[in-house]
């Protein structure tokens, strides 16, 4: 039971006192202000030492009830950044080849936008080698012999189309469902509507390998207006992966105790007189940074992994790479994270010197292929495949035409392109859709984002008509108005 709330004034003078304290003899940093009177839970904090309250609600992340048995519990989502090429990768077509250098039929490009070339551009065959591999028989290019291992694992999606063809709105639409920001994405819906298993590690955590940041920025993995609470944590490589969660020098435990003691009896008491979810998003907010300062070091320190299990994801311990972000996806996902979002750029294969579809797609598929199979077989052989869904894409695909440049690229392309899943209710060891005979158009089984976006809130769980959130008047949802269930792609 709560103790009865102190009086205004009584309050305010308790915040002052500490406050001048605390600031005067530490110089507390901004990153510490975000661990609350949390001590109590190690016996340290102020609810011991002064007799304040805990507060009474529950945590915004705490795990709740999905709308029907779900067949996953989590995602790590291996985003591609760019697009990549899917007729160097994944569909082969005999046809493009055989027209290759002709100029395109009118009929495909009418009345159609692309980024940068005309209408009129040439074919482009590919030079890369393919091989039917597994038992399904899937094809794969040369450049993934490490997911030709794994083919039998996951479902090749060929026809998958989507609406924007400019990389920071497509990454907004794939990402939110909408092509502009303010929206929340996947990860924020997920965990607003499940809540997370973790109580050390935030419910949605995103880590970044490549030369750059994706375009879009933390409109990608935010929670728009969805409580705060619920956006993408991005994660820094090394033993600090969040910024200013480390004491300051000379400031102890004991000492955050005397100061967020109060913050936290003031937020609780704020609390129960507004009901504002803010608060309860702050007081969580400042619970879990507590906690992160010991899980989240933990989490970082790869010394417990077998030398084995390192080597098969090629991670390289203490740098930034997109094999160490695949491991630590593993072990975000073994406590409890519910999304986890690796983005790895440079995927925009024009036809510039350094953005071509030679050397630099060799080296983007050398640093991506070895980790994302090791991961999948990784989780398979913990158990952990069977509830967790793996995606790996990109925002859209390109063209069959190639760019008039001095090195060989295409443009960017929604009307078809290629996409893999594995685990969690997903049906195993298919190629599913088809595009037509030179690759433009997607003519079998068409998946569109908004139905993509359905199906793995579905196996998830939720469904998604369901899952929405009231906001200036209009019910929101991931899929806005759309979205089918695609029930070839779960088993």
């Amino acid at each position: 039971m709560n103790e009865p709330a102190r009086s205004p004034d009584a309050s305010n003078e308790l915040l002052t006192q500490t406050r001048r304290h605390f600031f005067q003899n530490t110089g507390l940093s901004l990153g510490s202000i975000a661990l609350a009177s949390l001590m109590q839970q190690d016996g340290l904090g102020a609810a011991e030492s002064s007799g304040a309250a805990k507060p009474s609600f529950a945590s915004p992340l705490a795990p709740k009830p999905t709308h029907f048995p779900a067949k996953a519990k989590r995602v790590i989502c291996l985003f591609m950044a760019g697009g990549p090429s899917q007729l160097e990768l994944f569909d082969y077509k005999p046809k493009l080849q055989e027209l290759h250098g002709q100029v395109i039929p009118p009929s495909y490009t009418k009345n159609k936008r692309f980024a940068f070339i005309k209408g009129d551009a040439k074919l482009l065959g590919t030079t890369r080698k393919f091989k039917k591999q597994g038992q399904s028989g899937a094809e794969i290019s040369e450049l993934l012999p490490h997911l030709s291992t794994i083919v039998d694992d996951i479902t090749i999606c060929r026809s998958v189309v989507t609406d924007v063809f400019n990389h920071g709105p497509a990454k907004l639409f794939m990402n939110t469902g909408f092509s502009r920001f303010g929206m929340p994405a996947f990860g924020a819906w997920l965990t607003y509507g499940i809540g997370s298993e973790s109580q050390d590690l935030p419910g949605f955590v995103v880590l970044q390998s490549g030369p750059r940041g994706p375009r879009g920025g933390t409109g990608l993995w935010g929670s728009g207006f969805l409580p705060t609470l619920y956006q993408g944590v991005p994660f820094l490589s090394g033993p600090e992966p969040i910024l200013n969660i480390s004491n300051p020098a000379g400031v102890n435990k004991q000492q955050q105790g005397e100061f967020f003691g109060a913050v936290r009896d003031l937020n609780s008491q704020r609390l129960d007189a507004t009901q504002d979810p803010e608060i309860a998003t702050r007081i969580a907010a400042y619970e879990m940074a507590y906690r992160m300062q010991s899980s989240a070091p933990e989490l970082m320190d790869l010394s417990g992994e077998t030398k084995q299990t390192i080597d098969a994801y090629g991670a390289e311990p203490g740098k930034v790479s997109f094999a160490n972000n695949c491991l630590l996806a593993r072990r975000l996902v073994e406590r409890g994270v519910r999304f986890v979002q690796l983005y790895h750029t440079d995927w925009d294969h024009h036809g510039n010197k350094g953005t071509d579809l030679g050397e630099p797609l060799d080296a983007r598929c050398k640093e991506t292929d070895q980790p994302a199979a090791a991961l999948v077989k990784d989780l398979r052989d913990r158990g952990l495949l069977e509830d967790t869904l793996v995606i790996w894409g990109g925002e859209f695909g390109r063209t069959p035409m190639g760019e008039p440049r001095d090195y060989v690229g295409r443009d960017h392309h929604v009307d078809g392109f290629s996409m893999w899943f594995a685990g969690g209710g997903i049906k195993k060891g298919q190629v599913l859709g088809a595009t037509d005979e030179i690759g433009y158009n997607a003519v079998e089984d068409r998946v569109h984002v908004h139905d993509l976006h359905a199906t793995l809130l579905h196996l998830l769980g939720l469904d998604h008509k369901r899952l929405n959130f009231r906001f200036q008047g209009l019910d929101f949802r991931l899929t806005n108005v759309h979205g089918n269930l695609v029930p070839k792609l779960m088993a």
